[in-house]
């Protein structure tokens, strides 16, 4: 084993999971003798290079269980995207401060700083241990069956649909609820898991697997309502023309970027509005809403999955057990086995770093506006015990008297 010190930053938007991978790694690292300290990155990787260490060595372990249990990046999070000048600035950090193990929670981008950060040492000839611990909403990694983040994610957004299919059976009209999500419409399709009865919403489904076209769509949601006298619709912020092209830049006059150049696509509501504009300005629906969900099914603490924050706990943990007893830096991946089973396994940090899972075809019906039935069983597991159920009144009617 490595001598020396840990430490773990988290990067990426929070979850209602990932400081159970913090504590994990902490929890799991103070058993090991080999390890002097175990610190904290405030701010994730912009607190390593600017030198905003905590000391979790001194956390008391019941309350890092409670920080365990809440929502969001208890070390604060960061949106920087390092290139290989800034990960060379981490590592001089971490070689300065004799950190012998470094475990950095989050997405994409985060595994690839694992992975040029762990090139940098080893080029070095520095002894430094580099994990990638998965998360993130959108359940886009690769390699993994899902990520943790997602699931918690995911039922808020069912359960989220679920209620909206509710209110829009007793006020009918048009609902339009945009879903984060820019490449992979996992999150989105999640809706569907809100339904009981055939007839329930979503009855359609926009995800960014798919090329979205906005006359099909009008089609789409004069077809349904006219079969129903109503539709719940649900949409990926991502959804793109043939061409790749967002629909929020054709429909919008003006457009947000973010830090990184990338196009604003659900922040503002913006799409949610234009969506509707289209709906009512070409259908000439009245009764036209629209939400969007935003930050709200990032780390919503009131319906958080039991087996997201198991498997969030036990990758942080894994993660550990892999740096200390293993040889080589990489990044923690959840394979299912069976029904309803995990395992740990450690992938190279080049087939994760900087890649995009999307979903896969057999979870998308052919029409492209809903899921498959394997797509349901997918991810019914992942939601946890307590899912809540809608029910409804027969429909025993009375025969009129006065009118007929």
């Amino acid at each position: 084993m490595l001598e020396g010190k840990v430490l773990v930053a988290q990067g990426g938007g929070p979850t209602a999971v990932i400081n159970q991978s913090m504590a994990g790694v902490v929890l799991e690292a103070r058993k090991f003798r080999n390890i002097d300290l175990v610190y904290g990155a405030y701010h994730g990787v912009r607190g390593i290079v600017d030198e905003n260490f905590l000391d979790l060595t001194q956390e008391t372990s019941h309350n890092l269980e409670m920080v365990a249990n809440t929502p969001s990046s208890a070390l604060g999070s960061t949106r920087d995207k390092p290139d290989l000048k800034y990960c060379q600035e981490i590592f001089k950090v971490l070689k300065a401060h004799g950190i012998g193990y470094f475990f950095y929670v989050g997405g994409n981008d985060s595994s690839d700083t694992v992975r040029i950060v762990s090139e940098e040492a080893e080029k070095a000839g520095y002894p430094l241990r580099c994990m990638h611990i998965p998360k993130t909403i959108d359940n886009d990694l690769v390699g993994n069956d899902h990520t943790p983040g997602f699931p918690s994610a995911a039922r808020f957004v069912a359960q989220a649909f679920m209620g909206v299919n509710l209110d829009n059976a007793a006020l009918t009209g048009v609902y339009v609820g945009v879903v984060m999500g820019r490449h992979a419409g996992f999150l989105t399709a999640a809706s569907a898991l809100g339904k009981k009865f055939p007839d329930d919403g979503p009855h359609l489904i926009y995800i960014p697997e798919r090329t979205f076209v906005v006359d099909k769509f009008l089609a789409d949601v004069k077809a349904t309502y006219e079969k129903y006298g109503r539709c719940v619709i649900a949409v990926s912020e991502g959804i793109h023309d043939e061409n790749g092209v967002p629909i929020i830049t054709k429909l919008a006059s003006e457009v947000e970027k973010d830090a990184h150049g990338n196009v604003q696509l659900s922040g503002t509501g913006a799409l949610a509005d234009l969506l509707c504009e289209e709906i009512k300005n070409k259908l000439g629906i009245k009764r036209v809403r629209g939400d969007t969900f935003g930050y709200l099914q990032r780390s919503f603490a009131g319906c958080v999955s039991d087996v997201d924050q198991r498997e969030a706990r036990e990758v942080g943990e894994k993660a550990v057990q892999y740096a200390m007893w293993g040889e080589k830096s990489g990044s923690v991946a959840i394979k299912r086995t069976g029904f309803y089973s995990v395992d740990y396994q450690l992938a190279d940090l080049s087939m994760v770093a900087g890649k995009t899972r999307v979903m896969e075809d057999e979870f998308i019906t052919a029409s492209g506006t809903d899921v498959t039935d394997a797509f349901r069983m997918y991810l019914r597991p992942l939601l946890g015990s307590g899912m809540p159920d809608a029910y409804r009144l027969r429909l025993n009617t009375v025969p009129k008297i006065l009118s007929k």
